[in-house]
């Protein structure tokens, strides 16, 4: 097993992307940094090596937030070009949001990216994501209390904007992959935002090693979001399981929703995922909550229990509703607009 500060090797590459050899084209995202320069090299060299395989397309997403960002853009295109490697930049423009600002980039760069993606005939996105990027992800999602599904952090492959989002060095150190770009010889650029800590993300990477000395390391914290990860994929087997257990109790008959009391009877958890699935299936401005749905829950349950028989709710751009014996949820209709 290679240590953490060693190159990964063409065998070990062809180990990480093989799973995707067979998709017509793939787009990597390259924002010009050594994770997605790494992955931009590592991946054309594995392309190579193949008799047939997919198109390769690197695309750079331009925020428009640092000025040194489109020369940091073309030295992508330019080493994208010393590797046969079509490149595209994209831009994120318009009136940027004073708060919440990385969360809207993010959003951005993933519809830029899909939105070259449909346009090459790609079907997945390619990012550098590392385990560094998962043990920060873990504690981000820790400190806001999430539960068991947002504690499993990201993914290898999860679908976003209608096309699959990848992540194949998910379980690889970022420091790897810089000890890949040195032996090849190939730079990267810096970005500083990382080490700003007026935003979360680097506030949590400058405390890593202070967690690291208490056991609490990269390594760790991974293997929790993975631990984690199978946990939330088995309760999510029961939740179908009892999806299909209410709609078979109901038998033959179109009736919209659940029995009340065969709802309340189920694990608590179970219960939330199926009201969580429910209003995201019908509403029009989720997804919902998870506290939110939690209170709803907690309503719900009490009015079953307690039998007071009615409860009506509006969540996430859909209606709950607690009449006669079954709790339904359908679409709320669109909201009014004021009147100018």
């Amino acid at each position: 097993m290679s240590d953490d500060s060693s190159a990964i090797s063409a065998t070990e590459a062809k180990r990480l992307l093989d799973g995707w050899k067979h998709a017509p084209a793939i787009v990597l995202a390259v924002s010009g940094g050594p994770d997605s320069v790494a992955l931009m090299w590592l991946a054309a060299r594995w392309r190579r090596a193949l008799k047939q395989g997919p198109r390769l397309i690197a695309v750079t997403v331009d925020h428009g937030l640092r000025p040194q960002a489109a020369r940091e853009a073309r030295e992508v295109k330019r080493l994208a070009g010393t590797l046969d490697l079509p490149h595209r930049t994209l831009r994120w423009t318009g009136i940027k949001p004073s708060t919440g600002l990385p969360e809207a980039a993010r959003e951005a760069r993933y519809r830029l990216l899909a939105q070259a993606a449909r346009a090459s005939g790609a079907t997945h996105v390619l990012t550098a994501h590392t385990r560094d990027d998962q043990a920060e992800t873990l504690l981000m999602r820790l400190l806001r209390g999430s539960g068991i599904a947002g504690l499993a952090a990201m993914g290898r492959e999860t679908e976003r904007e209608g096309v699959r989002l990848a992540r194949p060095l998910l379980a690889v150190p970022k420091s790897r992959l810089i000890a890949t770009l040195e032996k090849a010889r190939i730079g990267y650029a810096v970005d500083p935002t990382n080490r700003d800590t007026a935003f979360t993300r680097p506030r949590l990477r400058a405390l890593m090693p202070t967690l690291a000395a208490e056991g609490g390391d990269a390594r760790n914290l991974a293997r929790l979001a993975a631990r984690l990860a199978r946990a939330n994929a088995a309760v999510e087997v029961l939740a179908d399981g009892a999806e299909r257990y209410l709609a078979l109790r109901d038998g033959s008959a179109a009736r919209p929703g659940f029995d009340a009391e065969a709802f309340v009877a189920l694990p608590e958890e179970i219960r939330l995922r199926l009201l969580k699935r429910a209003i995201d299936r019908v509403g029009h401005e989720g997804p919902a909550e998870l506290g939110k749905v939690e209170a709803l829950l907690a309503a719900l349950d009490q009015a079953v229990i307690q039998g007071t028989g009615k409860l009506k709710q509006t969540l996430a751009g859909a209606v709950i509703g607690l009449v006669n014996g079954r709790i339904r949820v359908e679409a709320a209709p669109p909201r009014r607009s004021r009147a100018r």
